[in-house]
């Protein structure tokens, strides 16, 4: 518990320095750190990154990073993926759903790593089109308890027109509002010990709080990059427990 309390301060101050990235670590520390079950995992995650993501977003919306209208549309559309995704994860074999979640971390990781050099804002698109991207991030997020940071970070910049660092607290919001959905359509099938969830929260909570004052003061690049070696650490970790069985 102390390593896996350890962890999660980590895992905050990654949601408070990129807006994203809680649950596609939060997952494989709770399965294999703690001994959970994935699909008990998944549905703690969702709630820990939930009430995380609260707090990182205060901090942002202190400095004005927040986009209230931009994110309440994308992520009501999310929401309402990713209550249908946690439904569908009741029909999905567990070990299925760490296969799905283990391809994911590897297609952050790459992402991360390789980069796209400087997004430059463009015009706001129309209201259908953030809700059309943000029901589908939803999905995801709601399927596989993940997923959901670092594609709504890019997507408010190119469709929602935003600065990078709203984008960040704006991605915030988003991601309280589909994990929320996505906990509720878990809630249904999977068991959740609330101690524990709430342990691990609040030391994601206090990193996420200590992220989002230090994002201001790291490089971009140099954020992007560390962080994309991280993933790519624990994608091999989870591979080779799933490989031992």
């Amino acid at each position: 518990m102390i390593l896996a309390l350890v962890l999660s301060v980590g895992i905050g101050v990654t949601l408070g320095l990129f807006g994203g990235g809680g649950s596609i670590l939060t997952t494989p520390m709770l399965v294999y750190v703690l001994g959970m079950d994935p699909k008990a995992a998944i549905a703690t995650s969702l709630l820990v990154v939930c009430l995380t993501s609260v707090a990182g977003m205060v901090q942002h919306a202190r400095a004005g990073n927040v986009h209230w209208r931009t994110g309440g549309v994308f992520g009501a559309a999310g929401m309402a993926g990713a209550y249908l995704g946690g439904l569908a994860a009741d029909f999905i074999p567990a070990a299925v759903l760490m296969g799905l979640f283990t391809l994911l971390m590897g297609v952050t990781a790459a992402a991360m790593l390789r980069g796209r050099g400087a997004v430059t804002p463009r015009a706001a698109q129309a209201a259908w089109k953030i809700g059309a991207i943000g029901a589908a991030v939803g999905a995801v997020t709601g399927l596989v308890g993940a997923g959901g940071g670092f594609v709504v970070v890019p997507a408010l910049v190119l469709l929602g027109g935003l600065p990078v660092q709203q984008a960040i607290g704006t991605s915030l919001l988003v991601i309280a509002m589909n994990t929320l959905a996505g906990f509720a359509g878990h809630a249904a099938h999977a068991q959740v010990d609330l101690g524990v969830a709430g342990m691990v929260t609040a030391a994601a909570v206090t990193g996420a709080l200590v992220g989002s004052r230090l994002g201001a003061g790291i490089q971009p690049d140099r954020l992007r990059r560390g962080f994309g070696g991280l993933v790519l650490v624990m994608t091999t970790f989870v591979l080779y427990q799933q490989a031992r069985g």
